[in-house]
Formats: structure tokens, C-alpha cells, sequence
């Protein structure tokens, strides 16, 4: 499913889990042992904007025919349309934040790697603010944990259908209810800071994306075994395809305390190593190859409006090419597990303001934002090879 579309709540079962007989939340009802709850289904997915960008730089390739064709793959949804003008302001300091989500929809090819009927709905199983710092060498990215109880403000979705606000609810939620411009609109209201662009991938779009850069490599320290994600580590160092890194990014129970913040934390080394292994590939030494990945590239992604042409993705994307992992800054938005329900995070207030003020202001995030913090106990499992 495309950002375009915009599923409605009341979806049987979890907030977060279509068709799963709800047994976790404190906002809906249910219950659940602490950090440890077995789905028969999880879902889990990264994306960078890295994935996408990274490979999409043609060079003098894009003309003729491969152009049109290129340029017709890209799915794309007017944010700035079904969002009016009630936003934060745009940031007038050259930097850029990009909301990049990762979508569970279970259509097509989607159904085979997520599970679980399709029945018409996705959720924001993975959202990342990505903040560029001005000349774009530099970037922080914040990741926004999918269980954190919210309150999300009133939204219109891209086909015009108002939806109501809503209070202590899942944030993933947000996107089922009114697509990406819901979940645009949220996070905004979250964070008081301006989201310049939109992307987003599926499952599918994430494995073929791996197996057309030849996989990433990385290292485990431990070994990872979780048969729910379909995945079976030994601790060493891996090249993973894939199936075995949608694997990684989807696992929870296999590492650290089983929740949510720590399958984050493999998400975030994953990101690391994913943007060296982009650097390393040589993009352009195989015009076929170059071709093959930019076809996947651009087929996986659905962007807002304004990257929904292949030259102003081309031209956003080579603004990218200097950021390397070394000078990436991988965070999660400060949380606490909830008192009332400790399967749910609830914001940290004092120190979200310290995140969201310092990307408003084009600054690095302080260190006393990111200690003390709910922490998923997965640290340094996974690290680039």
C-alpha cells in the first residue's frame, strides 16, 4: 500500500498488529508480560533515506526512454496539500528533515515477508526524523519508537477525509488512521519542527533494495536466533541478504530486553552499515548495474510531491553523498516506559524539548538528552563489519 492510501482505525486486534487478537495495551484494554510478549506476528521495518537516495544517482544515464521509465516508477502524495498552512515554520538555516517511514502493509509481495492477512491497512512500523545540517555533511536521526503513547492531533489524508484528534494512542497509529500526512502532521506536533520531505518503503521494496547492492555486511557480537523473524545468527561477521536483514530490523525478541527501543538500536547500526556499504558499491562503473538498482530504487519508494519527480529526487539525492556513517548521529526520541503499562514508552518531555530545539536550531544534539533514557539493552550487537 502506497502512502495515497489512508486506512481507517478500528482495525481488529493490537494497535500495531492487523488481525492480532489484542493482548498488550494500556491505551486499548489488553494485557502482556513486560518487554516479552509473543506475537504470532511482528512486524518491524527500517528504512534510511540512504537506502533509496544513495542509489538512485544516475549521472548522465537518466534521458530517453530509461528516464520515463524511471521517472514513472516513483509513487508520490501532496503532504503539503493535505496539510494547509497550520505548520511549524520552515527552518530558514539550510538545513532539511526528512520523515522517513518504514510501512507493514501485507498486500502483494508484502504478505509472504510480513504475514498475516491483508486486510487493507499499514501501519508506521519504523519512523525516523532525519535532520540535515546545513551543506549536508552532517546528520542526526532521530528515531521515533512505534509504542509511544501520544496524542495525535486532528488530520486531513491525502484523498481529503478529515479524522479527529485522539488521545493516548499508539504513534503508529497515526499513519493507519490518515496515511503519511497524518503521520507528517503527529510527528510535527510532537516535535514543533517542520518535516521538508516524506519517504517511505515496504517490506518488499527493503529486501529486493539489499539484494540489489549485493547485501550489507555486518558484525554480531552475540548470536541472534528468533525463528518468528526467521532469523539465526552466530555471533561473527555476516554479508546479509535480504530476507536476513529484513530479518534483523524486524527481530525483537531475539536481543536485548525484547522491546521495541531495542530492535531500534539494530535498526540504527543496521543504518550505519547500510550507508558504508552504499559508498562502497561503485555506482558507477556498471551501467546495467546502476540501472537494475535505480529500478528497484525507485519502484520501493513513495515520496512527498516535491521528491516525486526523478530529477528532484536525483538532485536531493546527490545532496546525500557526502554524509557518511562516521559523521551520522543515531538517537531515539527520549522515552520512559509507562507506569501504568510497561509495554508502552511515553515521551520524556524535558528532554524531547533539548532534541527538537537543537534540530530547530541546526545544532548537535547535547549528550544530557540521550542519558537516562528508556534503552532497549541491545547496544553494540550489531556493528558495521
Amino acid at each position: 500500500m502506497s502512502a495515497e492510501s489512508t486506512p481507517e482505525p478500528g482495525i481488529p486486534g493490537e494497535p500495531g498488529i492487523p488481525g492480532e487478537p489484542g493482548t498488550t495495551s494500556g491505551a486499548d484494554g489488553s494485557k502482556g508480560p513486560r518487554h516479552r510478549r509473543r506475537r504470532g506476528r511482528r512486524k518491524g521495518l527500517m528504512i534510511a533515506a540512504w537506502t533509496a537516495a544513495g542509489i538512485v544517482v544516475l549521472g548522465g544515464t537518466g534521458v530517453g526512454y530509461l528516464y520515463f521509465k524511471l521517472n514513472g516508477n516513483i509513487k508520490s502524495v501532496n503532504i503539503d496539500q493535505a496539510l494547509g498552512t497550520d505548520r511549524p515554520t520552515k527552518a530558514d538555516n539550510g538545513s532539511e528533515n526528512i520523515l522517513v517511514l518504514g510501512s507493514d502493509t501485507r498486500s502483494g509481495a508484502n504478505k509472504k515477508l510480513g504475514g498475516g492477512a491483508d486486510d487493507g491497512s499499514a501501519r508506521s512500523d519504523t519512523a525516523m526524523i532525519i535532520h540535515l545540517y546545513k551543506g549536508h555533511k552532517k546528520a542526526s536521526v532521530v528515531s521515533v519508537p512505534r509504542d509511544t503513547l501520544i496524542d495525535r492531533p486532528a488530520c486531513t489524508d491525502a484523498k481529503g477525509v478529515a479524522h479527529g484528534a485522539a488521545r493516548g494512542v499508539m504513534f503508529n497509529s497515526a499513519y493507519s488512521t490518515g496515511g503519511a500526512a497524518c503521520a507528517v502532521k503527529t510527528v510535527e506536533s510532537i516535535s514543533g519542527v517542520r518535516m521538508d520531505h516524506y519517504l517511505e518503503v515496504d517490506f518488499s521494496g527493503f529486501q529486493k533494495l539489499i539484494d540489489e547492492l549485493g547485501g550489507v555486511p555486518v558484525t554480531t557480537t552475540k548470536a541472534i536466533k528468533d525463528p518468528e523473524s526467521h532469523l539465526d545468527l552466530k555471533a561473527g561477521t555476516h554479508t546479509l541478504d535480504g530476507e536476513q536483514a529484513l530479518g534483523l530490523v524486524r527481530t525483537r525478541h531475539g536481543v536485548g530486553d525484547g522491546s521495541d527501543l531495542g530492535r531500534i538500536q539494530l535498526q540504527q547500526a543496521f543504518i550505519k552499515a547500510l550507508v558504508n556499504q552504499v559508498k562502497h558499491v561503485g555506482l558507477f562503473t556498471s551501467g546495467t548495474k546502476l540501472y537494475d538498482l535505480a529500478d528497484t530504487a525507485t519502484k520501493a519508494v513513495t515520496t512527498d510531491s516535491h521528491l516525486g519527480s526523478l530529477n528532484s529526487l536525483m538532485s536531493f539525492t546527490n545532496g546525500l553523498k557526502g554524509i557518511s556513517a562516521s559523521n551520522m548521529n543515531m538517537v531515539t526520541m527520549p522515552v520512559l516506559y509507562d507506569p501504568s503499562n510497561p509495554n508502552r514508552v511515553i515521551v520524556s518531555e524535558a528532554k524531547a524539548k533539548q532534541v527538537w530545539a537543537a534540530l530547530k536550531n541546526d545544532r548537535p544534539i547535547p549528550k544530557t538528552a540521550t542519558t537516562g533514557n528508556a534503552t532497549g539493552e541491545a547496544a553494540g550487537v550489531v556493528t558495521s563489519s
